[in-house]
């Protein structure tokens, strides 16, 4: 359970710039359909814990100051509700300190394959920007809840992104601007195997060609910023 601790929001604060940064991002995702209503969700670590997209509000609505600040023992230091998946953006930054922002969406491509079940193999090799030679799915688990973290921990374990058994896509990155082009291109990537699955069955590169990829991707543009 959320514990609140409420402060006023300081427009003077640090936190200014990531606020509206955040809802700069927040309003893209929308823009480029990846989000749609007050579907999904993002979040960015700060010098207390993070910043996440407020509960239950459509973009249009917010504002950088709707954006909740909260702490990693689930305190809500400023703001009002937060997202119901705080869980697990809360647990990602806790556990993954490499990472500094998380943008969770239940963008077209992702959702319809996740609602499969099905991991995306490699049929392709940008497949490798997620970090590994697949993107897990992760079990399911009901959404804003303690075990839908649980299960999206284990799936982005040595990745930078999963889908959610019938709910949509996480991904990672250091920055939202990294986060969001991961968002981009595994939305991408999930919607040219679907595509590829109704002529027949693609065919996948070995473990060795993803290696040769994940080798050169540590000096290619923005996935060497990861």
């Amino acid at each position: 359970m959320v514990k609140h601790q409420r402060c006023p929001v300081d427009p003077g604060s640090p936190d200014q710039s990531l606020r509206r940064k955040l809802l700069h991002i927040t309003k893209r995702l929308g823009d480029l359909g990846l989000n749609r209503g007050t579907s999904g969700n993002c979040s960015v670590r700060n010098a207390s814990g993070f910043l996440i997209t407020p509960s239950g509000m459509t973009i249009d609505e917010m504002s950088s100051e709707s954006m909740v600040s909260m702490d990693f023992s689930g305190s809500i230091i400023g703001g009002g509700a937060p997202s119901s998946e705080w869980f697990f953006h809360r647990d990602i930054l806790q556990h993954r300190p490499e990472v500094g922002a998380v943008i969770h969406t239940h963008s077209v491509f992702a959702t319809t394959l996740s609602c499969l079940r099905k991991d995306l193999p490699p049929f392709h090799y940008m497949v490798s920007v997620a970090g590994g030679a697949n993107i897990r799915c992760a079990r399911y688990a009901l959404f804003g809840t303690q075990a839908l973290s649980d299960v999206a921990l284990k799936a982005l374990d040595g990745r930078r992104a999963c889908l959610l058994a019938n709910h949509g896509m996480i991904v990672l990155g250091r920055d939202l601007d990294v986060a969001l082009a991961v968002a981009v291109e595994v939305e991408t990537l999930c919607e040219q195997y679907l595509r590829a699955l109704q002529a027949g069955e693609p065919y996948l590169l070995t473990d060795d060609e993803m290696s040769e990829v994940m080798e050169r991707f540590k000096g290619y543009g923005l996935w060497a910023k990861y």
